[in-house]
């Protein structure tokens, strides 16, 4: 059976000869997935993330995958301090940064009259916070050495249609999308492009047991995705290098949504977990907490 062109590369492979590129969020998932492809098209990649084995062990992997250069820096993008540190280690290590992808995120599915105010907060900070925090480094760096610059917001289509059960992703990741088109706007003149993601369905393990816990059951049919499949990490990969590479440079303040058409079937991508009952919740709250404590 013939390759299906989506799970193929699509750029030319040196594409980013010469560039560097930083990842948030980048060790695990499809940071990793988008940073990987990066390589192979010729980038220094930097990834960050809050656990240092993590994304060390990550940026090992990829280099000796692709034979090209990184950086693992830990780094709590919450933190200006660490963020300011992390590009200072950027340049130090490889003399200039071109491109920034914001993939740092946290969620969980929770009714939200469970939350605690904490909770709340630790998604918000990480995912609006740390994303202004990247963006806003970067962008006065760029801005003073008169240098242009790329930004990639990785967002969600509930970003614009709102979802119960994720109320604190929900307000953060509008919050991130209001401040690309602001952005765009505010700072084309220097020669900085802003541009986001809204994936849909790309399996991944770390996030998909947090959104679907298997006490809730097989809730994530495929008969709710138009195209009827998941979405494979090429695909997301090859948008992501698109938007970060010159062969989109009247591209800005965009948001392209790749979810094989699943929000046009209703809005808010965890609005089914209605259904969810009381038990279900509690226990799937006392799974999360036995997780954590092993």
């Amino acid at each position: 059976m013939a390759t299906a062109p989506y799970t193929r590369p699509m750029l030319p492979p040196d594409t980013f000869r010469g560039t560097t590129i930083l990842v948030t969020g980048g060790g695990t998932g499809l940071g990793r997935a988008m940073g990987q492809y990066l390589l192979s098209l010729g980038a220094n990649l930097a990834v960050c993330g809050r656990r240092r084995e993590v994304v060390e062990q990550a940026a090992a992997e990829m280099a000796e995958a692709s034979g090209g250069q990184t950086l693992a820096l830990p780094c709590d993008v919450r933190e200006p301090e660490q963020v300011e540190a992390m590009l200072a280690a950027v340049r130090e290590r490889f003399g200039r940064l071109d491109a920034l992808v914001n993939n740092a995120a946290g969620n969980f599915v929770c009714p939200t009259e469970r939350l605690s105010y904490n909770a709340f907060n630790a998604v918000v900070d990480i995912v609006l916070k740390g994303t202004y925090n990247c963006t806003l480094a970067v962008g006065k760096q760029w801005i003073e050495e008169k240098t242009p610059g790329t930004v990639l917001n990785i967002s969600t289509t509930y970003a614009w249609t709102g979802s119960g059960y994720v109320v604190p992703s929900a307000v953060s990741k509008a919050g991130a999308l209001v401040m690309v088109r602001s952005l765009a706007s505010e700072w084309g003149k220097y020669g900085i492009r802003i541009n986001a993601i809204a994936p849909g369905s790309f399996p991944t393990e770390g996030a998909w047991s947090r959104l679907r816990p298997e006490e809730l059951g097989d809730d994530d049919k495929l008969d709710r995705i138009p195209l009827h499949r998941y979405g494979e990490h090429q695909e997301l990969a090859n948008l992501a290098a698109y938007l970060l590479s010159d062969f989109s440079a009247y591209i800005t303040g965009a948001c392209i949504t790749i979810d094989g058409g699943a929000w046009l079937r209703g809005a808010g991508m965890f609005n089914e977990l209605e259904r969810v009952s009381s038990e279900q919740w509690d226990a799937v709250q006392a799974a999360v907490k036995k997780r954590r404590e092993g």
